[in-house]
């Protein structure tokens, strides 16, 4: 009981460099987001730090100037930051750090040209900034939770500087990894910038091909480090995952764990989503195809559609997410009588491909090219079928919402999408979707066909889809793990 209560008071500042609904990218956001309300469920005297973007002014959430003049030493200069203070969930308190010529821009980490020249600036502001907040507001966290390379430099700082600052030596800190492909690497300069000493740039520090590596930043210096499924912490720890991180990670193998995301039901549900023109549950399965014909009529595509499978994609237009896969099949998976919905941004040369299979395939594909989070919905309650050909993938979340709205998932077997999807087995009947193995065209293309077999024989789909929607994966068990780590995050720091 003693320790129900120490966690009780447990006091978290939560550094991320994206959270819903303020500013989003990517899964990260959602995580940011959700984790934070089931922590607080648990008792956590929680706080979140994020950039004051352009997207939070827009979207018009409410918020205070706390902190009028927040001095941060960056490079030999003090900058001024303003603090503003909104709510998540109306319970939590979120510390926008505001510095218009740091965040007031349409991207969060670039445009078409790339990353911004100035994120070595933008992100040690954050680090350093979030460390200010707390200490300006007398908060002293028992943890910092940072999520990806956007908030490395903070276990680093506080590694070198804990010793001498009374106010953070008993903070632990917990860096969790949402992808390894994206490491945030700047030239040497930037330790000077954020005031790390020069013997932090080694081959054991933060030093990596000369550069400075902010992710093996946040691995080095963490007490304890976690991904987002088992199955991808086991993975990051090869070559083939690990982005050349994979020896630092083997060497934190005894401090690496994984915890799968949960997702937030209140959001994605199709009992009560807002955005379905039905609602439906597994009892009650006609809401799903009022949520078909919805679909298929404000996507202009023919009602006749109806009797055909209706396949969804939700992504990143990229080769991590299977796109590849996508193109070197294209033509023999739409010659099948179904109809393909696309909707995402990102690299150039899907936006022209989808652009023509969409004029090839008039009646069998849409894609819109944007991201829109009301169609998102509908389209996991209006598909029979979703697809996540991902070469890697550490968590995913489309897949688990696709679980919840009876949308029979079709995954690679990676990371998360293998700890979340139970293969179908024809000979029983168990299972709660489609996987394939090898990163092939025609392993994906085999997974497809295999499904849509299943899906001609309407008792057994009927009885996979509420399979699917049994699936229970909330936050709650994932936040609880969380909490496991926040313990075993101080101990490390104490020793004990």
């Amino acid at each position: 009981m003693h320790s129900e209560l120490v966690d009780a008071q447990k006091k978290i500042l939560f550094v991320s460099p994206e959270v819903f609904p303020f500013a989003k990218t990517g899964g990260l956001a959602d995580v940011a987001g959700s984790l934070p309300k089931a922590l607080k469920a648990l008792g956590c005297d929680i706080r979140l730090v994020m950039p004051f973007y352009r997207s939070v002014r827009e979207g018009g959430f409410p918020v205070r100037e706390i902190l009028p003049r927040l001095p941060v030493a960056l490079g030999g200069r003090v900058i001024e930051v303003r603090v503003q203070e909104g709510e998540l969930d109306g319970r939590i308190p979120v510390y926008f750090l505001e510095r218009e010529e740091c965040y007031d821009r349409s991207h969060l980490y670039g445009g078409s040209q790339g990353d911004y020249f100035d994120n070595d600036l933008r992100f040690s502001l954050l680090a350093r900034g979030a460390l200010e907040t707390a200490r300006a507001l007398a908060f002293t966290p028992d943890v910092i939770h940072g999520h990806d390379w956007q908030t490395g430099l903070i276990p680093a700082c506080l590694h070198f500087e804990r010793g001498g600052d009374p106010f953070f030596r008993r903070t632990a800190v917990l860096f969790t990894i949402h992808n390894l492909a994206y490491q945030g690497l700047f030239p040497r300069s930037i330790l000077d910038l954020v005031g790390l000493p020069p013997e932090s740039f080694t081959p054991d520090g933060l030093e990596f091909w000369g550069q400075v590596n902010l992710l093996k930043a946040g691995i080095v210096y963490s007490q304890i480090v976690n991904t987002v499924s088992r199955k991808y912490a086991e993975e990051i720890q090869t070559p083939e995952f690990g982005y050349g991180l994979e020896g630092v990670l083997r060497q934190r193998r005894e401090d690496l764990f994984g915890i799968l995301n949960g997702v937030d039901y209140a959001l994605w549900n199709p009992a009560t989503d807002p955005y379905l023109a039905a609602p439906y549950g597994p009892d009650d399965l006609t809401g799903k195809q009022v949520c078909k014909q919805d679909l298929l009529e404000r996507l202009d595509l023919p009602l006749e559609r109806m009797a055909f499978p209706l396949l969804g994609m939700i992504s990143r237009l990229a080769d991590q997410k299977g796109f590849d896969l996508l193109a070197a099949v294209a033509d023999r998976l739409l010659a099948h009588d179904l109809t393909l919905i696309v909707l995402g941004t990102g690299e150039e040369k899907y936006h022209r491909l989808l652009s023509e299979w969409a004029e090839a395939y008039p009646e069998k594909l849409r894609a819109r090219l944007t991201f829109d989070d009301a169609l998102a919905h509908r389209i996991e309650a209006g598909c029979d079928l979703f697809l996540m050909p991902s070469r890697y993938e550490p968590c995913g979340l489309n897949q688990i919402y696709s679980l919840k709205y009876g949308t029979i998932p079709v995954v690679r077997a990676t990371g998360g999408l293998d700890d979340t999807v139970i293969p179908y087995d024809p000979e029983t009947g168990e299972g709660t979707g489609f996987k394939f193995g090898p990163y092939e065209p025609e392993a994906f293309l085999r997974a497809v066909e295999e499904a849509l077999k299943v899906f001609r024989r309407p008792e057994r789909w009927r009885r996979l889809m509420r399979q699917a929607m049994a699936m229970d994966f909330s936050w709650e068990a994932s936040a609880r793990q969380y909490l496991a780590l926040y313990r075993l995050a101080e101990k490390r720091l104490t020793g004990a």
